[in-house]
């Protein structure tokens, strides 16, 4: 009786080897400490203007109120968002996921 191989496997099946070891490495990256970023917006000053913020100062950002936010794990732009209150601490709201195909793009 012949072994079964990848080769025997049909187009689009995935051979029940592969599933496993998938399943496998799945579970060892479940356990991989990312930094979640949510990005409200950003702007370009000068050092001089940096140098002269204090307390009460405002900084207009190149968003505008009601955007919404850029969500990034480790850097890379993962989804939008908006800011929500969850008790007495702020959390975010996913809107919008992009695209793994974009995901891979950005790295």
């Amino acid at each position: 009786m012949a072994e079964d191989t990848e080769a025997d496997v049909g187009a689009g099946e995935m051979h029940p080897d592969s599933e496993r070891i998938s399943m496998d490495n799945m579970r060892l990256l479940e356990n991989i400490d990312v930094v979640l970023t949510v990005e409200v917006g950003s702007a370009e000053i000068k050092i001089r203007d940096l140098l002269r913020l204090n307390e009460g100062s405002v900084i207009e950002l190149d968003r505008l109120a009601g955007d919404p936010l850029d969500i990034l794990a480790n850097g890379t732009m993962i989804a939008k968002g908006e800011v929500v209150m969850v008790g007495e601490r702020f959390g975010v709201r996913f809107s919008e996921i992009v695209a793994p195909e974009d995901r891979v793009e950005s790295i």
